[in-house]
């Protein structure tokens, strides 16, 4: 089973009191922020203060990511020695154009890794897919490097690059989602849609979420703690889909003691893929049940 990323929190980087006990909320990820919601006066204290909450105990049992600023503005490079020293898990990086962003960037990693001694390769990355670009050379992207976890849609930049605006049903949203999970599944990587930026519209966030589900994708970049509960609500199987999952489980191992080539449920074929999903489906019950 691959790691779960239903979640994502951002965490304004200069904000001292969330940094503090971001942790309590239990997301999947708690993604540390240095880039858009850091004021260019605050960008040397954002930097030290995610640095500190990087080593934090309490943040050893999540996983970390971390948005830094592009490497061509003037505290790109300082983000990335700074957090790949603090033992960041995931570096995020933004408006990711073309697969050498990605090269580049894998580059300056590897070097600071040598540096500080931390193992080469370990410190993981993210790219964030936020223009017309960036949608066109999604596979090129998702496929440059092994270092790569997943690719995630960054939609208000997206949408301005396109000259339009968001909108509720997101119709503007639907081809570069799809592009970006089907690049995503093609290298056999994660893909991560954009946050809901109304933190109050719940009804608004639970159809955006069942729609990006359905989609295919693995998770959602989140703004307020209270999105959490419902996301990983969203994305919990229901008791019917456990049970059957089970009675898949049981009919392919009765199959395998029996020595049959295909196992059947109900008098219908049970082929790899349905037994592929009902073991997803049972692991994804052991962190909750649909309510």
């Amino acid at each position: 089973m691959s790691q779960l990323r239903r979640s994502m929190l951002f965490v304004p980087g200069a904000n001292a009191a969330m940094l503090s006990n971001t942790f309590i909320y239990k997301p999947d990820a708690i993604m540390f922020d240095l880039e858009d919601s850091v004021s260019l006066r605050e960008k040397d204290t954002a930097r030290l203060l995610v640095f500190h909450a990087l080593q934090h105990p309490l943040y050893q049992s999540v996983e970390t990511v971390v948005r830094v600023n592009p490497l061509e503005s003037e505290f790109g490079l300082h983000d990335l020695r700074a957090v790949v020293r603090a033992g960041v898990d995931v570096v995020r990086l933004p408006k990711t154009d073309t697969a050498e962003d990605v090269l580049e960037m894998e580059r300056h990693i590897r070097d600071i890794e040598r540096a500080c001694g931390r193992e080469v390769g370990s410190t993981k990355m993210m790219a964030a897919i936020e223009s017309a670009m960036g949608v066109n050379n999604a596979v090129e992207i998702a496929g440059c490097c092994p270092r790569l976890i997943g690719i995630a849609l960054g939609a208000e930049d997206y949408v301005r690059n396109l000259r339009t605006q968001r909108s509720p049903e997101g119709t503007e949203l639907l081809f570069a989602r799809c592009t970006i999970l089907q690049a995503a599944r093609g290298a056999g990587i994660m893909a991560f849609d954009t946050v809901y930026s109304d933190a109050n519209n719940e009804e608004g966030f639970l159809r955006e979420a069942e729609h990006i589900k359905q989609l295919g994708f693995d998770g959602k970049s989140l703004i307020n703690p209270r999105q959490i509960e419902m996301i990983h609500n969203v994305f919990a199987p229901t008791q019917k889909e456990v049970d059957f999952a089970k009675r898949v489980i049981e009919a392919a191992d009765e199959a395998l003691e029996q020595g049959l080539g295909v196992a059947s449920l109900n008098g219908k074929m049970i082929d790899t893929p349905v037994i592929e999903r009902a073991r997803w489906t049972l692991e994804k019950a052991k962190t909750g049940i649909k309510q």
